[in-house]
C-alpha cells in the first residue's frame, strides 16, 4: 500500500505540478511534496542592520506576492490544489537575517566579482517562521526575489503545494545583463524602469545602456547641453541629469549597476548638429559607404582639438553614473571615412601619424580620463581583434560580432561579456528595416528563439585556465524597429533564457525549463510586463505534450 507522502507526490505529478517553478533556477534547492499557505497576516520581519533600501524591497516583495493573483500552469488551474489547501499548515512569517550594513544599491555597484550574491532560503512545511540570511544586503534581495515566486493563488489563498523549500543560492557568473539601445528610437523613462524591474525578477545585475548613436544624442551632459538641444529628436525626448539620476538608482536599489555607453570614434553623426567642426563625413551619402547606418559621421579622432572635446565630453556624462564601469564602444569604425576627410587626413600628414596609431593616441586619452574618475572601460571587439590599440589589462570586451570570436579576446588576456549576435541579439529576425528593400532581412537572421540563447556555451572553446576571464553576457536590444509600444514581447520573456544560464550556469535542460519559462512569463504578465506568449495556453498547461516526440 503507497504511503500518504508517496500519494501526495503522485498527485502532484499527475496535476502536471513543475518542481520549483522559479526562475532562474538556483543551484541547489530540495522540496517537498506538503501544502502550505500564507496567513492572511503574514509579515515579513527583518533582524539585524538595517539598510535604507531594504525595507522598500521587503514591501516591493509582499505586494507581489499579495497582488500576482497567479494560479498554477496545470489543467484545471488552482481548482486542484484545493484539498492541498485545505489540509494546509499556516506561515505567518518570514524572518530576514541581515549582516550587511551597506544599502543594496552601494553593493550593486560594487566591482564585477566582489559582490555578494549568495543567500539561504528555507520554508518549513509545518508553519514556524520562514527563514532567509545572506551575508550581503544585496544577497537578501536575491533570496526575496526568489520568496515571491514561491507562491501561487486560488480564490483568496496564497500557497505553495511543495513545502518543505531549502534553497541554498549563488551566481554562476558575475555579469548578468541586458542592453537596451535608446538612441535610434526613444525610451521613456517609466518604460525603462519596466524593463529594470523585469530583470531584477530574474537577478539580472547590468543594465547596458547604450544610450547615444548617429541617429539622436538624448544624453544631456553638464557642459554640453548643446548637443542633446540640437541632437535629441525633440525637447521631450531626452534624459536630463536628474532624471539619470532617478533612473540610476532605481536600477541600483534592484541590485543593478547601469554602465552607459557613449560609443566614439564612430556612430557620432550626432554631435555634428552642434560641433560640426569635430565631425568627419557627417551625413554623407551614400551612407553605405561611410558608415554600417545612416547617418554616417564619425569623431575626428586624429585632432588634438577632438580628443580634448571628446575627453571632456566622457568625463561629464561619466560623473552621471556611479558605478565604476563605462563604455567608450569602438566599434564599427568606418575607414573610408576617415580616407575622405581633408582635415583628418591634414591632421595625420602633420603629425606623422598612420590611422591606426591615431586610434590609438586617441582610445589611450579617453581611457586615461575615464582612469582618472574612477571608471574602468568597457568596448566592443574590435578593439582588440581588428585595430592596434592599446588598451589597460582591466578592460572589459564586449564580443558581439559572433559567439566564435570569444576565444580569440580571451587568448589575449583581456576579461570578456558574452554579447554575441548570433545567440543573444533580440532585433534578429524581424526583417529588413531600410527602405526600398522589399528582399531584405534583418542582417542577423534568424529570430534568436529563447531555446537558442538558453543553449549558450559561455566556456566554448576558452581552456579551464582561462575561464575565470568570462564575466558573463547579456542579451542586447537594438531598436532599429522596436519602441515603448512594443519592446516588452520583444525583450521578454526571452530575455530571461540568458539570465538562468549565467546564474545557475550553463548546461540546462532546456525541455524541462520551458515549463518554469511559461510559470514565470504568465507570473511577471501578471505584474504588467506585456511578455509573448511562447506556445498556445494548451501546451502551457500540459507541459512536455507539445513537444515533437510527445
Amino acid at each position: 500500500m503507497l504511503s500518504p507522502k508517496l500519494l501526495l507526490v503522485l498527485a502532484a505529478l499527475l496535476a502536471g505540478n513543475v518542481v520549483n517553478a522559479l526562475w532562474p533556477l538556483p543551484r541547489s534547492i530540495t522540496t517537498g511534496p506538503t501544502g502550505l499557505v500564507l496567513s492572511p497576516d503574514f509579515k515579513i520581519e527583518v533582524k539585524g542592520p538595517y539598510p535604507s533600501d531594504l525595507q522598500p524591497a521587503v514591501a516591493r516583495t509582499l505586494s507581489y506576492i499579495r497582488n500576482d493573483k497567479h494560479e498554477r500552469l496545470v489543467v484545471g488551474r488552482g481548482s486542484v490544489d484545493t484539498t492541498a489547501i485545505k489540509s494546509a499548515k499556516q506561515l505567518r512569517s518570514l524572518v530576514v537575517t541581515s549582516k550587511g550594513s551597506e544599502t543594496i544599491a552601494t553593493e550593486a555597484r560594487a566591482p564585477l566579482g566582489t559582490r555578494d550574491e549568495a543567500y539561504v532560503l528555507n520554508i518549513p512545511s509545518d508553519g514556524s517562521p520562514a527563514t532567509l540570511s545572506a551575508n550581503s544586503t544585496l544577497g537578501l534581495f536575491r533570496g526575496l526575489t526568489t520568496f515571491s515566486q514561491v507562491w501561487y493563488t486560488h480564490d483568496s489563498s496564497i500557497y505553495t503545494v511543495e513545502a518543505p523549500i531549502s534553497i541554498s543560492d549563488s551566481p554562476a557568473f558575475p555579469y548578468r545583463g541586458f542592453m537596451l539601445d535608446t538612441a535610434r528610437n526613444y525610451f521613456s523613462v517609466d518604460v525603462i524602469k519596466r524593463q529594470l524591474d523585469a530583470m531584477s525578477w530574474v537577478k539580472q545585475n547590468t543594465f547596458h545602456w547604450h544610450i547615444v548613436d548617429s541617429q539622436s544624442f538624448p544624453l544631456v551632459v553638464p557642459g554640453y547641453e548643446a548637443i542633446s538641444s540640437k541632437g535629441a529628436y525633440s525637447s521631450e525626448e531626452i534624459y536630463t541629469p536628474s532624471q539619470i539620476a532617478d533612473i540610476v538608482r532605481y536600477a541600483n536599489e534592484r541590485g543593478i549597476d547601469v554602465i552607459a555607453e557613449i560609443d566614439t570614434p564612430g556612430h557620432t553623426s550626432a554631435i555634428s548638429k552642434s560641433f560640426p567642426e569635430h565631425i568627419a563625413c557627417p551625413e554623407a551619402s551614400p551612407w553605405t559607404t561611410y558608415a554600417n547606418e545612416p547617418p554616417a559621421g564619425q569623431l575626428r579622432l586624429a585632432s588634438s582639438d577632438t580628443i580634448k572635446f571628446t575627453t571632456g565630453l566622457l568625463v561629464n556624462a561619466a560623473k552621471l553614473f556611479p558605478g565604476n564601469y563605462f563604455s567608450t564602444g569602438g566599434d564599427e569604425i568606418n575607414a573610408k571615412c576617415y580616407a575622405d576627410d581633408p582635415k583628418t587626413q591634414e591632421a595625420l600628414a602633420a603629425s606623422g601619424k598612420t590611422f591606426e596609431q591615431a586610434l590609438d593616441v586617441f582610445t589611450q586619452a579617453e581611457h586615461r580620463a575615464l582612469k582618472d574618475t574612477g571608471k574602468t572601460a568597457v568596448v566592443w571587439q574590435e578593439m582588440v581583434l581588428s585595430h592596434q590599440v592599446t588598451l589597460a589589462n582591466d578592460t572589459v570586451i564586449m564580443v558581439w560580432i559572433s559567439s566564435a570570436d570569444a576565444a580569440a579576446v580571451v587568448q589575449k588576456g583581456f576579461r570578456i561579456v558574452h554579447a554575441p549576435s548570433d545567440y543573444f541579439y533580440l532585433d534578429c529576425g524581424g526583417g529588413g528595416w531600410v527602405g526600398d528593400f522589399p528582399t531584405g532581412n534583418s542582417w542577423c537572421d534568424p529570430f534568436k528563439t529563447w531555446q537558442k540563447a538558453y543553449s549558450f556555451n559561455p566556456y566554448t572553446n576558452i581552456s579551464e585556465s582561462q575561464r575565470h576571464l568570462v564575466l558573463g553576457g547579456q542579451q542586447l536590444l537594438w531598436t532599429e524597429q522596436s519602441s515603448p509600444n512594443n519592446i516588452d514581447p520583444i525583450v521578454w520573456p526571452r530575455a530571461a533564457a540568458s539570465a538562468e544560464v549565467f546564474w545557475s550556469g550553463p548546461g540546462g535542460n532546456g525541455q524541462a525549463a520551458l515549463a518554469r519559462l511559461h510559470d514565470h512569463a504568465y507570473r511577471i504578465t501578471q505584474r504588467g510586463i506585456r511578455a509573448i506568449a511562447l506556445q498556445p495556453k494548451w501546451c502551457a498547461l500540459r507541459p512536455g505534450k507539445c513537444d515533437l516526440k510527445a
